[in-house]
């Protein structure tokens, strides 16, 4: 190469302020490794907790004032990165929506409890703790009894379930304080998943949020092999819907030329307005990709992960997945088919059409069967995905706006459910090595809940009701916002249809609510463990959004239809 060749290149040019609250995540995140690497173990917790909370609540204030300075003459945004990274009004919001769940998070994880644990001088034989079992072990010698601090995961991720290793990890209060650095780079993904100019880019975003999320899928510390089994199924799931996503990269780009959304937005527009253009190859792509976004949503077909990873998930991983997984996801998926691939909404439509209808009725129906709480969350998220959809069928900035301000709402109300599943727990079993109950996730055992917990029952009524849209609650105010938006563009059947799946998820949510309040209460009634703050105040934090979003929901729905445009 040439001197002149050299001097013919131009370096990339990055907008450091513009993708700040990327690089504080990222770098906290590294941090976070660093600490993991050469801290003291006893420092360790502490150290994670302060810095993952100071790092977002820095980010969440770069992302404030990066819309300030941007969007206070009216302008759309920037392009980063030589058009790698955009940042736009849709962008900011996302990122914004992310950073709090975050915040909630890493609040959540940090959670800690006095657990009593069974401490025997022989050899434990044998722990089963397979589904529905209790745990039960067989020791040799006289058994005592210990008091440690315990999270919800594993004390020890290398071990094999149920080992002595895993045990004397437990004995010894050891804390996985790893998942602190791993759900920032999961979040630092995230954040840039929603922000990409172009599908490579994209690529990178899904892995750098979705690697993270396979590991702390597996590091329950109780029901270790449903949580692994979890895991494995996410990961080989994922893996195989992200090959679909860049096959759909490479056929864009041998379609158009470009990797870029805005040039394949302007090229395929060239080959809609010429008489005989041929859009095979675009539509291919889009078709491809769609597999890969519609998995990361949970859309029916590509839905068949989420009740399995949700229920073997720890709480603090579900709650964290339900809610930004969807953001990070939706965002991504309404701006590949706004600014990518709107000329060719006419071929796509009718397909959206079929996938709506199919996950709203299919996860609420579905929904209605189930018999473990957070299996049956899981499907009712199914069900909010094809509501979330419907605002992308619409297909205008109304629509935009109407699925930004649903997942504002979902993402609060779903966190706080899965945070609320996490306190209840089954009665003391004195057989096994954990003397604290496990979560007690099958509804028969919630019956009575409400009247013996009037507090807890109320806040994961409120959210309850938050999904079926009752009035005076944000759910209400989202499904009305988004049935508005396809009603104006056409789609007055997807309304009666969303209508429909609303009555019949309706029906399990207040199923749930009759049993913890008018049902008799069980022999083996679980109780409710007094969280700390760190998972007291998010719950309430919770709570408070859904009600004010249902009650005042007029600043967030201004602050939605700010956000409703893509910068092309």
């Amino acid at each position: 190469m040439t001197v002149e060749h050299l001097a013919a290149i131009t370096p990339p040019n990055i907008e450091y302020g513009l993708v700040s609250p990327m690089l504080i995540v990222f770098g906290v995140a590294v941090v976070g490794v660093l600490v993991e690497a050469f801290s003291p173990r006893r420092f360790r917790y502490p150290i994670q907790i302060v810095l993952s909370l100071g790092g977002l609540v820095a980010a969440f204030a770069a992302v404030v004032a990066v819309a300030a300075a941007e969007f206070t003459d009216g302008r759309d945004g920037q392009f980063a990165m030589s058009g790698a990274v955009v940042i736009d009004r849709p962008a900011l919001f996302a990122q914004g929506l992310l950073l709090l769940v975050a915040i909630l998070t890493v609040a959540f994880l940090g959670e800690r409890q006095l657990e009593r644990v069974v401490a025997a001088p022989g050899r434990i034989r044998r722990v089963s703790d397979g589904p529905g079992a209790a745990a039960q072990s067989s020791f040799q010698g006289q058994a005592s009894l210990e008091s440690v601090r315990a999270d919800m995961f594993t004390p020890s991720g290398a071990s094999v379930p149920n080992t002595d290793a895993e045990f004397e990890a437990t004995r010894a209060g050891g804390l996985t304080t790893e998942v602190f650095p791993l759900t920032l780079l999961a979040v630092g993904g995230m954040m840039l998943f929603g922000a990409c100019g172009d599908l490579l880019t994209m690529f990178i975003a899904l892995e750098v949020f979705s690697l993270p999320l396979y590991l702390l899928c597996g590091l329950a510390r109780r029901r270790r092999l449903i949580s692994q089994e979890a895991s494995l199924k996410y990961f080989l799931l994922g893996a195989f819907s992200s090959a679909f996503f860049l096959f759909g990269a490479a056929f864009a780009y041998g379609a158009t030329g470009s990797l870029q959304l805005g040039e394949i937005g302007r090229s395929i527009g060239v080959a809609v307005s010429e008489p005989g253009g041929d859009t095979i190859l675009p539509l291919l792509a889009l078709g491809l990709l769609g597999v890969g976004l519609l998995f990361k949503v949970g859309a029916v077909p590509f839905h068949a992960w989420i009740p399995d990873v949700y229920q073997g998930s720890p709480s603090p991983v579900t709650a964290f997945m339900a809610a930004a997984t969807k953001i990070a996801a939706f965002v991504a998926l309404l701006r590949v088919f706004y600014v990518g691939f709107g000329d060719l909404k006419d071929q796509w439509a009718p397909a959206l059409w079929v996938i709506a209808i199919a996950t709203m009725l299919i996860g609420a129906v579905m929904a209605v069967t189930q018999t473990d709480i957070k299996r049956m969350l899981a499907y009712s998220s199914i069900t909010h995905a094809g509501f979330i959809l419907l605002g992308l069928i619409a297909f205008d900035d109304a629509g935009l706006a109407a699925s930004l301000f649903y997942l504002a709402a979902y993402a609060f109300s779903t966190f706080g459910a899965f945070a609320t599943v996490a306190v209840v727990r089954e009665p003391d079993r004195p057989s096994g090595p954990h003397l604290s109950g496990r979560e007690a996730t099958e509804i028969s055992q919630w019956a009575g809940l409400g009247r013996r917990y009037p507090l807890v029952g109320a806040m994961f009524s409120m959210f309850l009701l938050a999904f079926a849209g009752i009035p005076l609650t944000s759910g209400f105010i989202a499904k009305f916002d988004v049935f508005a938006a396809v009603g104006g563009a056409g789609g007055g059947v997807l309304v009666v249809v969303g209508v429909l799946a609303s009555a019949i998820a309706a029906y399990f949510y207040i199923r749930i609510i009759v049993a913890m309040f008018f049902a008799d209460v069980p022999v083996d009634a679980p109780h409710v463990v007094k969280p700390s703050v760190l998972t007291t105040v998010p719950i309430a934090v919770c709570t408070v959004v859904t009600i004010v979003l249902g009650v005042f929901p007029q600043p967030v729905l201004d602050l939605a239809e700010n956000a409703g445009r893509f910068l092309t």
